[in-house]
């Protein structure tokens, strides 16, 4: 009997010090990111350092895109952040628009006239260039159903909100380096051109 309870002892022992070594190894493994980067690693237990009153600063979103232009009209605000030559001979331009209609804003005074572009939906697929130098006007341009290569405002856009859009285009050629953007009954805004990476 006495040697059945030191066989139960032994293998009590032994699990309790595999249990050990396991827990130290799993607590040695931590997430190491901090090392990797030289930063000593902290404690979340530690209370945080009071500097004498200086205020924790909120994290800041980061600085949105400088506008090429901006226009008005109708309670809408468009701004025009990119207009970047592709590669195959497109033009992308990309901006926000914002609502400040005070109400649901669904644009589709934006989608144009054409029947062809109805099947659009509120989009900006009416949006156009013009190159005052080449006296020529882009079109957005469009799949063979018809489906502009631009933002549709799939269930409108709410008031208050700002959202991105973008439009393509083709590329007016390389000695254009500015043109002027509408769409619908917005003022034009004249946007200066750059190359795509």
């Amino acid at each position: 009997m006495g040697l059945r309870h030191t066989l139960k002892g032994r293998k009590a022992l032994t699990a309790v010090a595999i249990t050990a070594g396991l827990v130290l190894t799993v607590s040695g493994c931590g997430d190491g990111g901090d090392d990797a980067k030289g930063e000593k690693p902290t404690s979340s237990s530690a209370p945080p350092k009071n500097d004498g009153g200086s205020k924790s600063k909120e994290p800041q979103a980061p600085a949105a895109e400088p506008a090429l232009a901006e226009v008005k009209g109708g309670g809408m605000t468009l701004a025009v952040t990119s207009a970047k030559r592709d590669q195959g001979g497109f033009l992308t331009v990309e901006g926000t628009v914002t609502n400040g209609t005070g109400s649901a804003w669904a644009g589709a005074e934006w989608r144009g006239d054409e029947r062809e572009l109805s099947k659009n939906g509120g989009s900006i697929a009416g949006a156009s260039l013009i190159d005052q130098t080449g006296k020529k006007r882009y079109l957005v341009l469009r799949d063979t159903e018809g489906r502009c290569l631009c933002t549709r405002f799939t269930g409108g856009i709410r008031s208050g909100q700002t959202i991105e859009w973008f439009a393509q285009f083709p590329a007016p050629p390389e000695g254009t380096s500015k043109v002027d953007f509408q769409v619908g009954a917005m003022p034009p805004a004249s946007i200066d051109l750059s190359e795509g990476e």
